[in-house]
């Protein structure tokens, strides 16, 4: 019997390109496969074990025969690319229309709306690279202490202020501001992006934090801390729920501060879920098109995964998958509608299960609430039967 889930999600880790990748102007992503040709391989022998090369579309990772653990792969039936989109639906939420996006830019009467309720002026509204655009403004906010404000190919509102013009507990406030006006809009999710720096030299912190709108209806997450189990959210995963169905939210510095923690948790929790999102993927490498920190990232978090089998006990389970896409070898930076791998691993689960392709993301959701003997989401099929002994 299975008495601790630990869920850990690499934040834009896509592995091909879905039927439909082309219409959100997709077509040629595979986010792992490319990344290791870009790279010229990708030396990640612990996920391989897991059987991450025998999935079905992986062709650029090594074949380990017999795997470890079982391994599938996973389509996104909500409509997006979305971080909020690809998480809510792993817990059991699929939505039926994607979150706005505004690749021309912010329409002017939103911008002006956020003025009036954030008390704050602002430059920018376009759509734009985060570390782009605080280098082509930052001078400008600087001199003026308007707030930075952008977009990007996702449904966010992203707010950038340097932390000694705007004060890190001022911009959260200004976010919370902006998250309850556009509400009405039902933007996916507002960012702050405080940096620190001079011009040319200018560099976002660690404090980012993110304001998502609510999920519409009850998660997966939720139903397990009902229950009474803890349910500990490691790095954005309390953002991402509205801080929903968590009894633990765990911020964290970096995806190694992400393991780290998740490792904590696992020693402090004798049952009950661990839910961790390791976001460097995305925002440090895919958004920024760096193929080759993408691959030195995903080898680095490889080498930590034995701390975390290591201290698995027999009724533990282990879950491994991504949110959405983010090729850093596309001329787009933004997300890729692209199938995510599932990995499933544990001491009394069994090995070289082929788990095939899952048509919602939604059947993590599902295989979550039968370990946890709780109300089953509304769709979503259970592979507990498939990998248990």
């Amino acid at each position: 019997m299975i008495k601790k889930a630990i869920v850990i999600v690499f934040d834009g880790l896509g592995i091909g390109e879905l039927p439909d990748a082309g219409d959100y102007c997709d077509a040629g992503s595979d986010t792992i496969d490319n990344v290791s040709r870009a790279a010229g391989g990708v030396r990640i022998p612990n996920l391989a074990s897991f059987g991450m090369g025998l999935i079905e579309g992986v062709t650029e990772v090594s074949k380990a025969r017999p795997a470890l653990g079982s391994y599938g792969r996973m389509r996104e039936a909500s409509p997006g690319k979305d971080t909020a989109t690809g998480h809510w639906e792993m817990a059991g939420i699929i939505l039926d229309k994607p979150f706005p996006t505004y690749p021309q830019g912010l329409p002017i009467e939103m911008l002006e709306g956020f003025e009036r309720a954030a008390g704050r002026g602002w430059i920018g509204g376009m759509a734009a690279s985060g570390t782009e655009i605080i280098e082509r403004l930052g001078p400008e906010h600087l001199k003026t202490g308007r707030v930075i404000v952008y977009t990007s190919a996702d449904s966010v509102f992203q707010i950038a202020a340097h932390e000694d013009v705007v004060p890190v507990p001022e911009l959260y406030r200004v976010c919370a501001a902006a998250r309850e006006f556009l509400d009405a809009y039902n933007i996916g999710r507002v960012i702050a992006r405080p940096f620190t720096g001079r011009p040319g030299a200018f560099k976002r912190t660690e404090r980012r934090r993110d304001w998502s709108v609510p999920p519409p209806g009850v998660t997966v997450i939720e139903r397990i801390k009902t229950a009474g189990h803890p349910v500990a959210g490691i790095g954005k995963i309390g953002d991402i729920f509205c801080h929903r169905g968590l009894t633990e939210e765990i911020h964290t510095r970096s995806d190694a501060d992400g393991i780290g923690k998740t490792v904590e948790a696992m020693r402090r929790h004798k049952h009950g879920l661990i839910f961790t999102n390791l976001v460097d993927f995305d925002t440090l490498y895919g958004h920024r098109n760096d193929a080759i920190g993408y691959a030195a990232a995903l080898e680095r978090i490889d080498a930590r995964l034995p701390e975390i089998t290591a201290i698995m006990d027999e009724d533990a389970a282990l879950f491994i998958t991504g949110d959405h896409g983010c090729d850093p070898t596309t001329p787009s930076t933004g997300h890729s509608r692209e199938y995510v791998p599932i990995i499933a691993y544990g001491k009394a689960l069994r090995k070289g299960v082929n788990l095939g392709t899952r048509e919602t993301f939604s059947d993590l959701g599902a295989t979550l609430a039968q370990i946890f003997k709780v109300e089953p989401c509304a769709r979503g099929r259970s592979f507990l039967p498939e990998i248990m002994t």
